[in-house]
């Protein structure tokens, strides 16, 4: 069994194991307990950093990068955080303490200070110097920015330094590299990252000076995380809820939305009711109720994820929704007549019943319509009220295509069988 297995496997029994994590935790050899450590939950991280001494905690941090470190150091309360930061190296403890400066939620609180700032005036031998001592110091190639005055010019890419001679200015060689402001959030560091496709973000101050540089690896775990934000909230699951958690935890985090569903399922019920003669005079229409509504809400929820997605990357808004709306209502009914064509003919050579087939194929192109055109205005609607369109919008739009969905496909049962 190799290195990495055996520590896949220690990593998995970590997970599992309620009672023994600091424990298990401290089998990891010491230069890979950073990192794996920065993998897990932050309740886990938690849970681990609490079982162990400081000595032990700066011993890990000595590992990591002084962002890295910081991002460990969020997980501790203020009194050990203090005293564990004052036993640090000098040149650590000066950039942990300059980092918990910032909001870990904006461009600096996300930043890395493994850079160097170089003139333009500079050779490549010089340069080349720089590099030599930064590595010498961090054990890292750093980013290399090219300044003028202070201010920011470009990016020297190292394998420049392949092709040109070293007595060469490198101003010419300075290649433009996106940048956003210190106090920036996460939806503009990633809004940023899709416009201009680069493997690093500069950050700067409110004078426009250089304060460090988010890396792609960096971002992409941000938006990983926002992904499974989102997906936690189409869920109804709270984000600090781990795989793990007790029976009774896992029910303090849910009831809410459980609850919240049961009461718009009262309401598609009262719909159903409304036609209790038609369903008892045609037994069938009950096998086909749920896939009328199954199948709007699945297309609701399609249309949902596409439209988030578009509001976290500032693609889309209310007051220029418009072409969305109709763009996902026609899909909708293009799905449902595709659906719907299918249902009818099933209907129509298993039950013998043509007009059953005609009831089934409209209303599930009603109901697909519905479900675009609720499945794209209710988060619009959210967001503008300053909402989470992703954890609120599902319950409306589950509510929207099963009522209406029952009220299409029972009323037109009802005019025409």
């Amino acid at each position: 069994m190799d290195e990495k297995e055996t520590q896949n496997n220690i990593l998995s029994e970590l997970i599992a194991s309620p009672n023994k994590k600091v424990s298990i935790f401290r089998k990891i050899p010491v230069n890979n307990q950073g990192f794996i450590l920065l993998s897990l939950s932050k309740r886990l991280q938690q849970k681990i950093i609490s079982g162990l001494s400081d000595n032990e905690l700066i011993e890990i941090i000595d590992y990591l990068d002084p962002d890295e470190a910081t991002d460990l150091l969020q997980n501790t309360n203020s009194g050990r955080r203090e005293k564990v930061i004052g036993k640090l190296s000098k040149e650590i403890k000066e950039k942990v303490e300059f980092l918990f400066k910032f909001n870990p939620k904006t461009a600096a609180g996300l930043m890395s200070l493994d850079y160097i700032e170089i003139n333009k005036n500079l050779t490549f031998e010089k340069v080349s110097r720089l590099i030599q001592k930064h590595e010498k110091r961090t054990g890292k190639f750093p980013a290399i920015l090219v300044v003028e005055d202070g201010f920011l010019i470009g990016e020297l890419q190292g394998h420049i330094f392949v092709l040109c001679d070293k007595k060469e200015k490198i101003y010419q060689y300075a290649k433009k590299i996106p940048y956003i402001q210190y106090n920036k959030g996460e939806n503009e560091i990633i809004s940023v990252f899709k416009k201009h496709p680069h493997n690093k973000i500069v950050v700067l101050d409110d004078d426009d000076s250089i304060l460090g540089v988010i890396y792609s690896d960096d971002i992409l775990k941000l938006i990983e995380k926002q992904s499974t934000n989102s997906l936690r909230y189409f869920a109804g699951v709270k984000e600090e809820e781990d795989v793990f958690d007790s029976a009774l935890t896992k029910v303090k985090n849910r009831y809410k939305w459980l609850i919240i569903n049961l009461a718009t399922a009262f309401l598609a019920a009262c719909v159903v009711s409304l036609f209790q003669e038609t369903i008892s005079a045609f037994i069938l229409l009950a096998v086909y109720m749920p896939i009328v509504a199954g199948m709007g809400g699945n297309a609701g929820t399609q249309t949902l994820v596409v439209v988030v997605r578009g509001l976290a990357l500032k693609e889309i808004e209310l007051k220029t929704g418009k072409r969305v709306i109709i763009n996902e209502v026609l899909a909708g009914a293009i799905n449902g007549a595709i659906n719907g064509i299918l249902v009818a003919i099933v209907a129509i050579l298993w039950n013998k019943s043509p007009m059953l087939g005609l009831a089934v194929g409209l209303a599930m192109i009603t109901n697909l319509m519905v479900a675009g055109l609720f499945g794209t205005i209710i988060p619009l609607v959210m967001k503008r009220l300053g909402k989470d369109p992703a954890s609120s919008a599902t319950v409306f739009i589950t509510t929207a295509t099963d009522v209406l969905g029952f009220f299409v496909f029972l009323g037109l049962a009802s005019l025409i069988l």
